[in-house]
């Protein structure tokens, strides 16, 4: 059974779990790195400010109690739009319907609060999350996405509108 949370500051811990788990099994797909987290960088106060983004919200999906999915939604460039991030699966739920859970919560606070798109980016090569993300209403905007580490490749950025969302 798949049960969605929505995480505080206090939940920083089950947090970290997926962060780390994350930027370790899929190092390519976020803009930060393990490293990043680890070591020195691996203090109680920055998890805690991490899930305390201004206007955002952190979801992270359950499977049989144990945490196997993350989400985020925060503020975009515009009023109008919520940006998606910070979005994982554990290898051993795909396919159970985590992701789309993930995005349909995030979708459905966004559109709650007034926000009329959703935006991502992800990663060129990430076809398996392209196709998530397209199966649950996104498109290309054939915007250019930030650079990646190699200098050359851009990410995509993906939009889904929200307009018919609220209730």
């Amino acid at each position: 059974m798949l049960e969605l949370r929505v995480l505080t500051p206090d939940d920083w811990p089950l947090w970290r779990e997926l962060r780390l788990a994350a930027l370790a099994e899929a190092p390519d797909a976020f803009g930060e790195t393990l490293a990043g987290w680890q070591g020195e960088r691996d203090r109680e106060e920055r998890w805690r400010d991490r899930l305390s983004i201004p206007g955002g919200r952190d979801f992270v999906v359950l499977l049989e109690g144990r945490p196997v999915g993350m989400a985020s939604g925060v503020p975009g460039e515009d009023e109008d739009t919520i940006e998606l991030i910070s979005m994982w699966v554990s290898p051993a739920a795909r396919g159970r319907g985590v992701g789309d859970r993930l995005i349909e919560a995030v979708a459905h606070w966004a559109a709650e609060g007034g926000a009329r798109t959703l935006r991502l980016s992800v990663v060129e090569t990430n076809a398996r999350a392209t196709a998530l993300y397209e199966r649950n209403g996104f498109v290309e905007t054939g915007e250019l996405g930030d650079l990646r580490p190699d200098g050359v490749t851009r990410e995509r950025v993906l939009v889904r509108s929200l307009c018919d969302q609220s209730s």
